[in-house]
């Protein structure tokens, strides 16, 4: 299909990624390694992850009271992953990495998330962990903790959400005391090689990869609460701490032990979707695995007392672009699987002059309007929403390594996106997937077609990370309006600078007219809503202004790639390729629906934004 025609496209035509390597950083890369990791990936992921996630879906993880049991396919299918270097694959040659640029290892994740983005999800879990460790903690957590993640011998989770207070992390109960009797001698443990040590107790719901038999140990990141000098916890997400808490013991030298930390999995949730994915209730403390006599899961502060959420939000932005990705690449999974299934199907009849020939053979589907048009949507979404998160990624690239105001604004702009990044694909490439059952009829629906797995298993991403309602909180509360704006500003600066390039161009002038309608609707609506100051009235209609942010930016991406399309067809540059003329003329044709079908949708979003409409915001519990 098209996936790796379009990857080349956008990290070379669209992103120049080759000219990253002129960074001391990817010096020694090139093109060809570039091509040459996407080459393995795809070539994995095809071999190990595709076959079997039909296989991880239909027999999810079970657990018998002692152990948790995975279709024995999984963990061969990840050491493929593993042995290919692929976990550490942008971090430092120190580490096992092999410094690529972030934009490639997010292109190279994106053929595994197309494969089975459940299991992709170990991983994407596992990278995020070692990576927060990597940011937040000290040489010995690093060598010790995140090191093995990078390396593919341990596995990694996040444990946040508890069963009482969901995503309300300022309410979570578990709770950490100094580890000052840790082998009952009476030493003082709270000044570990490993960091200081803390008891933890507690409850944590829905961790995923919380629980297995898979390499040698699963560290987990855990959020709990230091209690003050009065004993309790202090109020809000100021109190929450941040603590490694393996599975298993390890030793100051990193070695692992056989003793089982106080870690105890309570039952295992099973989802419509991401079943391959074992999902947990881990009990923190309760006893069932004393360590040295008591009970209390070890765990070791990373970063300062009260900064947990600080050091988390490492992981939980990264996991946030990889969730958007994840979500894109379900709506390309549907969308290239109805593709060729409307090329094959043969059904009905074009209508003529005097009505239909029912004489003539039938066409196939893909030969009615409302098919195509079907298809247009998927491919706009799931190629608008791929490009999104390889921009993305290029900006995590640029605010690492780029040049003091070029890292600014980069990192700037991935601050802003990263809402977007998160929840437009959560969002739309689900609604491709619905069109992807809805062109296979009533075939879609069934299990004998992968498209329903594909519509259930991205149901989860609206959830994934924070709801759309979070992260429109996140976008008009804070992110819009930081530093007085300049995340905002700098957003406007280069989609005006697209824009001023596309304003001369042929077949892209009107579009460049549209996307400056847009950006100025966005603003204004922007100030309307904050016009009284007012958070209540501001932010009634968050997700509104979430979906016609989302929605302007992805016009943006898209006049980008329009004109990256216009210039690869007159230098060009396709010309030898199989796909022929049609692949950059489907580009341009997709960029022409975005702007006719979906943009001018952000006039009814931003309507109920500037107005401040309050007809959801005050309606009581007794009027549904």
């Amino acid at each position: 299909m098209t996936h790796r025609a379009t990857v080349d496209f956008l990290l070379h035509d669209w992103l120049k990624a080759e000219t990253l390597c002129q960074r001391e950083r990817h010096a020694e890369h090139s093109r060809e390694t570039f091509d040459a990791v996407l080459d393995l990936s795809e070539k994995i992921a095809n071999e190990q992850f595709a076959p079997i996630n039909r296989l991880t879906d239909e027999h999810e993880p079970t657990f018998d009271g002692v152990t948790v049991t995975l279709p024995k396919e999984t963990p061969v299918a990840l050491a493929a992953f593993n042995e290919a270097g692929l976990m550490a694959a942008s971090k430092d040659a120190e580490l096992g990495g092999m410094q690529l640029p972030t934009v490639v290892e997010i292109a190279s994740m994106s053929f595994f998330y197309k494969a089975s983005v459940s299991l992709a999800a170990y991983p994407m879990l596992t990278r995020g962990n070692a990576n927060t460790i990597l940011a937040h903690g000290t040489p010995k957590q690093i060598e010790v903790f995140a090191k093995g993640g990078f390396e593919g011998r341990t596995f990694g989770t996040m444990c946040l959400s508890e069963p009482q207070a969901g995503s309300s992390l300022s309410d979570i109960a578990t709770r950490a005391v100094p580890d000052v009797k840790g082998d009952g001698t009476g030493v003082d443990w709270t000044e570990d090689p490993l960091g200081k040590r803390y008891r933890l107790k507690g409850n944590k719901m829905w961790i995923s990869g919380g629980e297995h038999e898979m390499g040698e140990n699963i560290v987990h990141l855990v959020l709990a609460k230091i209690p003050g000098p009065d004993g309790k916890p202090v109020p809000g997400v100021k109190g929450i701490s941040l603590f490694i808490v393996p599975r298993k013991l390890v030793k100051a030298d990193g070695s692992i032990t056989s003793q089982r930390n106080d870690v105890a999995l309570a039952g295992l949730n099973h989802k419509c979707g991401y079943r391959g994915t074992v999902n947990t209730l881990l009990n923190f403390g309760e006893g069932k695995f004393p360590v040295n006599g008591e009970a209390g899961a070890v765990g070791y502060l990373i970063g300062k007392e009260g900064e947990g959420l600080k050091c988390m939000f490492t992981l939980m932005n990264e996991a946030r672009i990889s969730v958007g990705l994840g979500a894109t690449m379900l709506g390309y999974a549907g969308y290239e699987y109805s593709l060729q299934y409307a090329k094959d199907r043969p059904q009905g009849r074009h209508m003529g002059a005097g009505g239909k020939d029912h004489s003539a053979p039938q066409v196939p589907i893909i030969g009615h309007t409302d098919v195509k048009r079907m298809l247009m949507m998927q491919k706009a979404i799931a190629e608008g929403g791929l490009a999104l998160g390889l921009l993305c990624a290029q900006l995590v690239d640029d605010q690492h390594t780029g040049s003091g105001e070029e890292a600014e604004k980069a990192g700037l702009l991935l601050e802003l996106l990263t809402p977007i990044a998160k929840s437009w694909p959560s969002e739309w490439a689900q609604e491709a997937n619905s069109l992807a059952i809805q062109i296979l009829g009533g075939y879609g629906y069934t299990r004998d077609y992968p498209v329903e797995q594909h519509w259930r298993d991205n149901r989860l991403n609206m959830i994934h990370e924070g709801t759309h309602g979070i992260q429109g909180l996140d976008l008009l509360g804070r992110k819009v309006v930081m530093n007085g704006g300049k995340a905002l500003s700098v957003l406007a600066e280069r989609i005006s600078e697209t824009i001023q390039k596309a304003g001369h161009v042929e077949g892209l002038a009107g579009h460049a007219n549209a996307l400056a309608q847009a950006l100025q609707k966005v603003g204004a609506a922007t100030k309307a809503a904050w016009s009284t100051g007012v958070p209540e009235e501001a932010l009634a209609n968050a997700t509104p202004y979430l979906q016609a942010f989302g929605h302007t930016v992805l016009a943006w991406i898209w006049l980008e790639l329009g004109l990256a399309a216009k210039a690869a067809q007159q230098a060009g540059q396709w010309d030898a390729s199989p796909l022929g003329p049609g692949f950059l003329k489907g580009k341009l044709a997709a960029t022409d629906y975005f702007f006719a079908y979906e943009l001018p949708k952000i006039d009814a979003w931003l309507g109920v934004v500037s107005r401040r409409d309050l007809t959801c915001a005050q309606a009581q519990a007794d009027w549904f």
